[in-house]
């Protein structure tokens, strides 16, 4: 049995959704041509219901909606689309701190959990840097005590981390921004140290990308002068089924109705 998995930052649902032009027809029709059994979304920024509304057209033609939004009216959120209902939904991670800010939700299909994250961005130095590591330090206890839980596991996300050099056009240029900094790449280390893979990765190899977000400004995308910071980390049994994963940068709908694209791994 096939399961396909996407993750895409949405940079905002109803952005997403009412994005359209002559060359780029949103979210919707994208969704409706995909194939993935399970779309993993981050920053929808939105309420209950106003994310429903926007997908009210995907939602009518049989998909299953799971919310975890921001207590902060207007930030993060994340949501977990389905073709099946999840047999349970799971919001945050069990922190005090960070489980009403729309940042992690998790749900159970059968033997199957999958998650969708958005990962602070944090910053150089100050409050912002101090919230993120803060996040990764309880957010790396959830990580060990889900990859010891004898099930197939994937998180996909906006992980807000290029792990290596490999993972963004000018690595030199950003070693002491946020998303590149030393600590936050080591972090990332060692959770696959840990167990969990990289799945696009290990499928990828030694080669620069493939890129998953461009800034807006000049032209980054058109020169694919991007980061690897959206992917799917997976423990050892669910990897090890994982067959392809590509992202979906352009193709016939101008994906730029978000600054990232959707990443998707098959897992056979």
């Amino acid at each position: 049995m096939t399961t396909i998995v996407t993750t895409i930052n949405v940079n905002g649902i109803r952005a997403a959704v009412k994005h359209r032009s002559e060359r780029n027809l949103g979210l919707i029709p994208w969704l409706r041509d995909t194939n993935s059994d399970h779309v993993l979304l981050q920053e929808t920024r939105a309420g209950q219901e106003q994310v429903a509304e926007a997908l009210a057209p995907v939602l009518d033609d049989g998909w299953f909606l799971s919310l975890n939004e921001s207590s902060v009216k207007g930030h993060s959120g994340v949501a977990i689309l389905s073709r099946s209902e999840p047999d349970t939904v799971r919001g945050g991670f069990g922190s005090a701190e960070f489980d009403d800010t729309g940042r992690y939700i998790e749900a159970d299909f059968g033997s199957l959990t999958v998650a969708s994250l958005y990962l602070p961005k944090g910053a150089a130095d100050g409050d912002k840097r101090e919230a993120k590591f803060r996040f990764l330090d309880e957010f790396g206890q959830h990580l060990a005590a889900l990859g010891r839980k004898r099930r197939k596991v994937v998180i996909g996300g906006d992980w807000n981390i290029a792990p290596t050099a490999l993972d963004l056009k000018n690595a030199k240029g950003n070693v002491k921004n946020p998303g590149f900094l030393p600590e936050e790449r080591a972090w990332v280390a060692g959770v696959l140290e840990s167990g969990w893979r990289d799945v696009a990765r290990d499928l990828a190899g030694e080669v620069a990308g493939p890129y998953s977000w461009w800034s807006w400004r000049g032209k980054a995308f058109d020169n694919d002068a991007g980061w690897r910071i959206d992917y799917q980390l997976a423990n050892k049994v669910m990897a090890s089924t994982a067959t392809k994963s590509w992202v979906d940068r352009a193709g016939a709908y101008d994906l730029r109705w978000s600054d990232h694209a959707p990443v998707t791994v098959e897992y056979s």
